[in-house]
């Protein structure tokens, strides 16, 4: 039973030659990387995340490449890296990053894929010059694509995953603008009657987490439509939900869109880079999924299926009523029983870790 296998295997503490059996993209020679990525220069290096650097790299045939490179002081990044390599592999789909291979030599772990010209979402949408260049009917296609790539992560793929980490940085743009959704180091398979599960190590951004979640450990596939919820609100208004709006009042990016969308006001929302290309009632359908998607209670928001069904409706008036979201207030999550890295009242977008002393 695959699925057995590849639970197994991402359960276990380890992952070399013999555990590769059953992965369906190639595994690279070191020396082929090497050379790819000029001994992995720091002239070919694209980045640096929780799992490690990513470096460019060229093969054969002019074929542009991003290889991870497991950092050796990363602490879960065996286990991030067994998640990648076994269940991308299972998955094809045109909004989902696409991953050529891999390679276990020694110390060395590493991942390749696709290269992604135009960086990630949050490169455009949060720089006021560059935000220029995705109008109105590109942040819709880019909205549908990142809700197509979700829906077939929960319900479409040979494996039901939640992904964890939903965030503008996470969702690579390629050539055409087109929306990739990558990172998959903390993804979850669900078995077939599986619907949520609990963890005593809550690990995901700060202002993406849905408040089960951040809060008590539970995740399911509504934790991920909350994180979307959040990624549309950003995208239609060009900012973080991390900021703070209307000071007298401390709101996030949550509060501040409620309370222009309960006052009839939803419009002020807009990124002003949009005025001249958004059209209106494609803006309200978006602010209106967006908000049903980050309500408090994860039984009131849609699943991915409904959403993709209301992105492609024109009849806006038969959306449902959103009730207040979560987290309208800017705070860190926080909690008796929780410790955290980041200092509540200076939270930033990093990585947040949340660590639950009660055993589950």
């Amino acid at each position: 039973d695959s699925e057995r296998h590849i639970k197994d295997l991402i359960d276990s503490g380890r992952f070399n030659q013999d555990d590769t059996q059953g992965i369906d993209v190639p595994s690279f020679e070191l020396e082929t990387i090497l050379f790819a990525t000029s001994n992995f220069s720091n002239a070919n290096k694209l980045g640096q995340g929780g799992f490690g650097p990513v470096y460019k790299g060229m093969f054969p045939g002019d074929q542009e490449i991003a290889v991870k490179r497991l950092s050796r002081c990363s602490g879960q990044g065996l286990e991030e890296f067994k998640n990648e390599v076994v269940l991308i592999a299972k998955l094809q789909h045109r909004n989902l990053v696409r991953l050529l291979g891999y390679c276990v030599a020694g110390e060395e772990k590493l991942l390749l894929y696709e290269y992604m010209p135009h960086k990630s979402l949050d490169f455009f949408i949060f720089d006021r010059k560059l935000c220029q260049r995705l109008d109105w009917k590109m942040r819709c296609n880019i909205i549908l694509g990142i809700a197509r790539g979700l829906l077939y992560l929960h319900q479409d793929s040979r494996l039901r995953i939640i992904h964890r980490d939903l965030k503008t940085s996470n969702i690579l743009l390629d050539e055409e603008m087109n929306p990739k959704i990558s990172d998959f180091g903390l993804a979850r398979i669900f078995g077939g009657n599986e619907t949520s599960a609990n963890t005593n190590r809550v690990v995901g951004t700060y202002g993406y987490m849905s408040p089960e979640y951040a809060l008590d450990g539970l995740f399911s596939f509504k934790s991920d439509v909350f994180s979307f919820g959040v990624v549309v609100i950003e995208t239609i208004s060009g900012k973080r939900n991390t900021g703070f709006y209307e000071p007298e009042k401390s709101l996030s990016l949550l509060g501040y869109a409620w309370d222009l969308w309960k006052a009839e006001r939803g419009i002020e929302l807009l990124d002003e880079a949009l005025q001249e290309t958004c059209e209106t009632e494609e803006f309200f359908k978006c602010l209106n999924i967006g908000l049903l998607c980050v309500q408090e209670d994860p039984n009131d928001r849609p699943a991915m299926s409904n959403v993709v069904f209301m992105l492609g409706s024109s009849d806006i008036a038969t959306l449902p009523n959103p009730k207040q979201p979560a987290f309208i207030l800017r705070r860190c999550p926080s909690s008796s029983k929780a410790s955290s890295s980041t200092k509540p009242d200076t939270c930033s977008q990093n990585e947040l870790t949340i660590t639950l002393e009660d055993g589950r």
